[in-house]
């Protein structure tokens, strides 16, 4: 499917080449060096690499917009973050248009094989369902990617470039090759079992059977390869053509290793299935949270409805005015809530009648809300509520009997502005760290495990699921790219990854800047938790460390610090939720651009003209 660009063959023409003429100078090995803020005008970028960030940089410098640099900065993560995203995944992207003055979006998230039914992950010998880590390593769990028709689809609306041009910063990274980071090296490590049972994976990321050494050269030729010739190609060389193909023929025949001891289990992909995915504009979640309008991500991911029902419950109450125990309080029972909605609700719309309205309308917040006991902690899990009532009753928080979803906990955020105020809020994914574990040989990219999001059985017997697999469905996803207006004007832009703690992560940095007076960079850093209608929320060990985690603690409040694969319980990682991405628009053109300082290794923040 051929999608044409809406500027003219000059235009395209001058602007490559000035691309081209940056890039000349744009090391790919030793990239100029970035802290995690930056402050100025003309662009700005924030994203998980340097080499990403200095990308899209050289794209805003070309004149690019921020689809433009948005896609430069994903292809070249696709290099230098390569167990997070890449093409042979999926995301959402929310996009600002300053022409336009509307916040639009991209659900390019996978879809499942035509052929699937909702027992995808039932074991045929016994009927139950498959361990989720055997699962994820196998052809079973590979949706159809949909990050290249994202890419297509922003290019066509609100680019300048083609797709070639701001491929080309991606593939001379991977050519020449990047810096390993000791970030890179540890989740080598993390993954290295199921690496060393395919071929194709271990031999581009364990190289002689071993972890790569810190400082060492990185070089990905086959990605290269593979991105120019999608550049000559177009999006149609993945959808139906050559590198389809190729990636068709690795979901069924798993490119295992001489000696894996990994039980094959191949996946249902055809090529049609690739030729018929589609990544469609669907109009954004919105609620207004204490005058500010906050877009999100609407279903198929849960992450706009979720972020803005606990908005929606939280705006019921004078957080400022609280004391840090209570408002904490609050927040972690707003969100335990709203994870019973989600999880009871929303699905791929397309296949369950998902109450949208309803779920983010303020007279549902104020039935949810009137259940927070200011004294006490509610137990988990407790039962959704009723979104057709409105804010008619508010009934005992009741315990359920429905389990909780398993989902991957890995992806990448980055956000990206231009000079002209476009704003791209872009979270894309692979699934788990490494996805499946599976590289496509010859062609240099990791394939997804999107499809293990989908609950393997009903969560609660006897209640609708709404996110069973059927085919050519989409999973529900957590991931929550934001964009703030205030004023009918872009005020913040943010993300993160970290699977289910995508939307707290989010909705604990908006509540920090809005509600508790912290500067953006501040709210990125700050300790997090994570209530996802559990019996014991997520921390990390900073969090503990705030006296007001005793105080939550006596009101019932439940913590436990996360630090094992959720793939293998024999591998220690580190306790980090989230590595988020934020930009905050201060008026006269100027951008602050903050990233991570330490989670990840800490993250990348550049601006094209920084503030002296």
């Amino acid at each position: 499917m051929r999608i044409r660009s809406r500027f003219s063959a000059a235009t395209l023409t001058v602007t490559a080449a000035l691309l081209g003429s940056l890039l000349t100078a744009l090391p790919a090995t030793a990239a100029p060096s970035l802290g995690t803020v930056a402050v100025g005008t003309g662009g700005a970028v924030v994203s998980d690499t340097p080499q990403a960030t200095n990308a899209g940089l050289a794209v805003l410098r070309a004149g690019g917009t921020a689809a433009d640099a948005a896609v430069a900065v994903a292809a070249t993560l696709g290099v230098t973050d390569p167990y997070v995203a890449g093409i042979g995944g999926g995301g959402y992207l929310v996009y600002y248009d300053a022409r336009t003055h509307r916040v639009s979006t991209i659900d390019g998230r996978e879809t499942t094989p035509a052929s699937a039914e909702p027992d995808l992950f039932l074991d045929p010998a016994t009927g139950k369902p498959l361990s989720f880590p055997t699962a994820v390593t196998s052809g079973l769990s590979v949706g159809v990617p949909g990050t290249l028709m994202t890419w297509q689809q922003a290019l066509s609306r609100w680019g300048r470039f083609r797709l070639a041009d701001v491929l080309r910063p991606a593939e001379q990274i991977a050519d020449q090759g990047f810096p390993v980071t000791a970030t890179l090296r540890e989740q080598t490590r993390e993954n290295a079992g199921r690496f060393a049972q395919f071929g194709s994976t271990s031999a581009l990321f364990l190289p002689g059977g071993q972890l790569p050494e810190v400082g060492s050269t990185m070089r990905n030729p086959d990605l290269a390869a593979t991105y120019r010739q999608l550049g000559r190609e177009g999006a149609d060389a993945l959808y139906g053509g050559s590198i389809g193909a190729d990636v068709v023929r690795t979901v069924h025949n798993l490119p295992l290793a001489p000696g894996a001891t990994l039980q094959p289990r191949p996946g249902l992909m055809q090529l049609p299935d690739l030729a018929a995915y589609r990544a469609p504009f669907v109009a954004p979640t919105h609620v207004d949270y204490r005058g500010y309008d906050v877009y999100g991500m609407a279903p198929s991911s849960s992450g706009g409805t979720t972020v803005g029902e606990s908005l929606n419950i939280l705006g019921n109450f004078d957080l400022a005015g609280m004391s840090r125990v209570q408002a904490l309080h609050h927040y972690l029972e707003a969100t335990r809530l709203a994870f019973a909605d989600r999880n009871r609700y929303v699905g791929d719309s397309a296949y369950t009648p998902v109450p949208l309205a309803q779920l983010l309308s303020p007279q549902f917040g104020r039935q949810r809300a009137c259940l927070i006991d200011p004294a006490h902690a509610s137990t988990s899990p407790v039962a959704p509520g009723n979104p057709f009532a409105g804010s008619g009753g508010c009934s005992p928080a009741q315990p359920t009997e429905a389990r909780q979803p398993d989902e991957g906990t890995q992806t990448n955020h980055f956000v990206v502005t231009d000079r002209w105020g476009n704003v791209a809020s872009y979270t894309n994914t692979i699934e788990e760290l490494g996805g499946s574990g599976i590289v496509v040989p010859h062609r240099g990219f990791l394939l997804n495990n999107e499809l293990t999001d989908f609950d393997f059985t009903p969560l609660q017997a006897g209640v609708p699921d709404p996110n069973l697999p059927a085919g050519g469905k989409r999973p529900r996803s957590s991931m929550s790219p934001t964009i703030v207006l205030r004023g009918g004007e872009p005020w913040l832009a943010l993300g993160s990854p970290g699977g289910a703690t995508i939307i707290t992560t989010v909705l604990q940095i908006l509540l920090d800047r809005i509600d508790f007076g912290m500067s953006l960079p501040e709210a990125i850093a700050a300790p997090r938790a994570s209530q996802r209608n559990a019996a014991t929320t997520q921390v990390e060990p900073a969090f503990l460390a705030d006296p007001a985690a005793a105080g939550l603690q006596q009101l019932g409040q439940r913590f436990a610090v996360s630090s094992t694969s959720p793939l293998d319980p024999t591998i220690t990682i580190p306790p980090d939720i989230g590595v988020a991405a934020g930009l905050e628009f201060l008026g006269h053109g100027q951008v602050l651009a903050a990233g991570e300082p330490t989670r990840r290794g800490g993250t990348a923040a550049g601006v094209v003209a920084p503030r002296r």
